[in-house]
This record gives structure tokens, sequence and C-alpha cells, in this order.
């Protein structure tokens, strides 16, 4: 399978985020990219009363839904479509929903369980919790007859979830993300070769870049990892685009020769 992220450096419009999510999906599908997968928040990145506006139902979509179901049609793609605000019961609380969508419409939806409410040291403070409902689900999705969980940005701290989605048959997990600048640098990179290597699983992390509205910074640093915890692609600075080729023979091999996860006692 051939897989591509994309990195972007969202702001606060909506129609001018999604000109860009046009270009890259079109570059990642001319590439061959059968699988790709779009950052945390794709959309929109602003603040928490405008999100609340461009908040979208996947039963009725707005324009968010319905640009992620055109471009999967028109390229004959599986699309995971990292983080966007989706109504939710609670209209000051909207999910923050990762979206899988085909040529044929919607394949999955999983809504972000664990949210980021943090104060870090170099003053960034986050609470998702008070503007963001939180999901309570695993989701693995299929595309193209391969398991692929779902994950987003956060949810990468907790080990636990990723175990859930290999024991539902996951090999490739995705990990759309919009990292800060503290604790990406640090981080990022380390926690998502610990989930590959662990779960011996293809991880695909694209991520925001770069300065956005509200002094809010981002990390960037996309990456495709392998079983192995190998990178095997990433993108540099700036919006850009990865593209990399699956091979599950491999990451059987790899399983046989450390069968870890056939090891496992708890």
């Amino acid at each position: 399978m051939r897989v591509a992220v994309i990195q972007l450096s969202s702001q606060d419009n909506v129609a001018d985020n999604l000109v860009r999510v046009r270009q890259r999906v079109e570059q990642a599908a001319t590439r061959g990219a059968q699988l790709i997968a779009l950052p945390e928040n794709f959309a929109f990145m602003g603040s928490e009363d405008a999100k609340r506006k461009v908040a979208e139902s996947i039963s009725d979509p707005g324009p968010i839904v319905q640009t992620l179901l055109e471009l999967a049609r028109k390229h004959d793609v599986h699309l995971v479509a990292g983080g966007f605000p989706e109504q939710s019961d609670d209209v000051q609380r909207p999910y923050n929903c990762s979206l899988m969508v085909n040529a044929s419409g919607v394949v999955a939806a999983y809504r972000k369980i664990h949210l980021f409410d943090v104060s870090l040291a170099d003053g960034t403070a986050i609470q998702e919790s008070a503007a963001t409902s939180p999901g309570s689900e695993p989701v693995v999705a299929s595309a193209l007859g391969v398991g692929v969980g779902m994950t987003v940005c956060y949810d990468l701290r907790f080990p636990e979830l990723f175990r859930r989605l290999i024991d539902a048959a996951a090999r490739i997990v995705t990990v759309p993300a919009a990292f800060t600048m503290t604790t990406g640098k640090d981080h990022w990179h380390v926690l998502l070769r610990a989930r590959a290597i662990e779960n011996q699983v293809y991880i695909l992390a694209p991520a925001q870049h770069g300065k956005h509205p509200l002094g809010r910074q981002t990390y960037g640093k996309s990456v495709i990892i392998d079983p192995w915890g190998d990178v095997i692609a990433q993108v540099s600075e700036g919006e850009g685009i990865a593209v990399a080729e699956l091979d599950f023979a491999y990451q059987d091999r790899v399983r046989a020769s450390l069968p870890c996860l056939s090891h496992r006692k708890i």
C-alpha cells in the first residue's frame, strides 16, 4: 500500500485551509498514494467560539465534510481527515473527530478520547475539555482490506489505547496531531517510534507546523514509521507531504521474528 502524510499550517479561515487541503491531497494522489492522512485541525485552527460555529454534522455535511468526500471520490483514495469539529449533543463542546472517507462515502469516525488539558513550563496553557466533548470508543477501520487504528494527537501518550487497536487487528495506526513546539521537540518522535515498536505497526503521523492564531506554535515533523521503529519518510519544515510504501509481508516477518505481541501476559 502506498501512503502519504500531509503537513499543514492551518489558520482560522476554513475556506483558505480547504484550498490548501485540496492542493496537497491532489499532490499525494498524483504520487500514487492510496491512503492519505491529514493533520489535526486541518480545516480550522483558531478560537473556541469560532470553532463552535464551524462545527459540522457528518450526516448533514457542511463544507469540511463535503470537501473530504469530494476529494476521496475525485482521486479514488482513502482519506483520514485528522481532527475537525463535529457537532455533539453539547453545542458548546463539539467532538474532535477524525474521519475516514473513500470514494463510496464515510468509512469510520473516531472521536478523540484523551483531551489535552495542560499548563506547560513555557507558559502554554490549553484546556481542550472546556470546549470539546470526549469520545469513548476505540475505532479500527478498513482501508483496502487493511485494519487502520485511528487516534488523535494526545492519544499518543496512552499506550493502552494502542493495545486495544492492535487487539482489533490494526496493522496501521494514524496519529494526526498539532503537537506544541515544547512537547514536540522532546517527545513527538520518541513516542511515535515507541508506539510503532511495541505494537509492531506502521504509524502515519501527519502534523501541524508553524505559527497559528492566538499565539499557538506547532512542531511539525510529520512522519511515517515502520514496525521496527524506523522513520521511512518525513516532511521537513513548512507545509508538504511525505510518501512511502508499506510492506505488510515485512511487518509479518517482524512480528514472527520478535513475537512480543504473542508473549503478552497482561
